[in-house]
């Protein structure tokens, strides 16, 4: 359990809290690339940890994040127009660039010094991997490199980007998709739904059975300079172990645990709306060869972890209309009678309430790397907050180019020989690569 104390730490991502100072140290998605579609298009509207902002993509295409309020009298840039590489609020026409410089101050006189001194708040900005990503640290920090994460340093055609609206604290929604030993009842069929024992059952039902029959799996772990990965091992069949592997990466990033070689593989990046709702960016990869159109399709109208949501990326089964759960389909199919992976998932997180009660929490063995996952992020806000001591992982780029899935050994093979049968390092990163700059433009 945590202490409260240690809850609220964890928990709260504002301007003038510790985690919410330790986050602003990374490099954080604050829109999908294609909520911005066009040169001049109507601005975007964007909450970054309890911070109203505002986006815009220019005349040049490149894009800007800015304070909202003009700082004539504060009217909402938002309804401002979009012209001429700039943002013009249309209350008296005072006109700013997407580094947030006054360009054209039409009521102020010639020789007023508001024309060398007014600004706007700006933020440094990129684009990689089909996502707007925003540096809110100090001013006087040099942003660092953004995080190589694989599907960001792969061709556009071989991922896809979408992302969801969670309603609960960004925290229990981590833990939820870094705990892999749920699997054994949320998305598994109903009590009574037969399990396919036959050695020729295609992979995906002999995973299910293996998950199903071992509620228990023995969890390892290896930690890398940018946070860690874990592996859990169920019994498979001739005696060998079904490895499940996730990783972990600073401050807010993981991979799921199933992907075989040469499947496709899913991953999540979240980012607090506020201390009650945040933002999953969600993405598909394949580092073998391109996404196809049918799995694009499948993809957008949600699958597996990829939740289905309406033009604004809520949810269609969510918190308000109980996420259309079906008692029939509970009691007949499914352990939960709700549809989707990813809209299971959420509704065990959002049942905790808006920010659960860690105090209360009383964990078991398979709760290891939530619990390890809580000691990093405690350790890293506080060594900031107390000691001074800047992260290292900001810095440390390539390091984020990981990889998970699933794999299998003999149960005399330890996690890191698995990890390096598997993926060719004990930690699943991706080595010899050219990892070339995925940076699309430069604010």
């Amino acid at each position: 359990m945590l202490s409260c104390a240690d809850n609220e730490l964890l928990t709260r991502t504002s301007p003038d809290t510790p985690m919410g100072r330790y986050f602003r140290r990374y490099w954080q998605p604050v829109a999908l690339s294609r909520e911005l579609p066009e040169p001049d298009c109507a601005p975007l509207r964007v909450v970054v940890m309890g911070e109203p902002l505002l986006a815009f993509r220019d005349s040049t295409g490149a894009v800007g994040l800015i304070d909202p309020r003009c700082p004539h009298r504060g009217a909402d840039l938002y309804y401002g127009r979009n012209e001429n590489a700039s943002i013009r609020c249309v209350y008296h026409g005072w006109r700013f660039d997407r580094l947030g410089r006054a360009l054209e101050l039409p009521n102020v006189p010639p020789e007023s010094h508001y024309h060398q001194t007014i600004r706007i708040a700006a933020w440094p900005v990129r684009e990689a991997g089909d996502i707007v990503w925003a540096y809110l640290g100090p001013p006087e920090h040099e942003p660092p490199q953004l995080p190589q994460l694989d599907f960001i340093c792969l061709p556009p055609e071989h991922r896809f980007v979408t992302k969801k609206l969670q309603q609960c604290n960004w925290a229990q929604s981590v833990e939820g998709a870094i705990d892999t030993s749920h699997f054994s009842f949320l998305h598994m069929p109903a009590p009574g739904v037969p399990s396919n024992r036959n050695d020729d059952a295609p992979a995906d039902e002999k995973r299910l059975r293996w998950i199903r029959e071992d509620p228990l799996p023995h969890f390892s772990f290896v930690d890398h300079p940018v946070g860690f990965v874990v592996g859990g091992s169920r019994q498979a069949d001739q005696g060998e172990r079904y490895w499940r592997i996730a990783q972990f990466a600073l401050p807010a990033h993981s991979t799921t645990p199933s992907t075989l070689p040469g499947e496709t593989a899913f991953g999540y990046t979240w980012v607090p709306i506020d201390d009650h709702q945040c933002w999953i960016y969600t993405y598909a990869w394949n580092p073998d060869r391109p996404i196809t159109t049918e799995e694009h399709a499948k993809f957008a109208r949600g699958h597996g972890v990829i939740a289905e949501v309406d033009e604004r990326f809520v949810p269609l089964r969510r918190r308000e209309n109980e996420y259309l759960i079906d008692r029939r389909a509970q009691r007949e199919s499914t352990f939960t009678g709700v549809r989707g992976v990813a809209e299971q998932d959420a509704m065990v997180h959002d049942s905790q309430g808006r920010i659960a009660d860690r105090s209360r929490d009383h964990l078991s063995p398979t709760d290891a790397a939530i619990a390890r996952f809580r000691r990093l992020l405690l350790s890293e806000a506080r060594a900031l907050n107390e000691a001074g001591r800047e992260p290292d992982a900001p810095r440390l780029a390539h390091a984020y180019r990981l990889r998970s899935g699933s794999g299998f050994a003999a149960p005399t093979v330890p996690f890191d020989q698995v990890m390096i049968d598997r993926f060719g390092h004990r930690a699943g990163l991706v080595t010899g690569a050219d990892h070339p700059d995925p940076t699309q433009g430069d604010a």
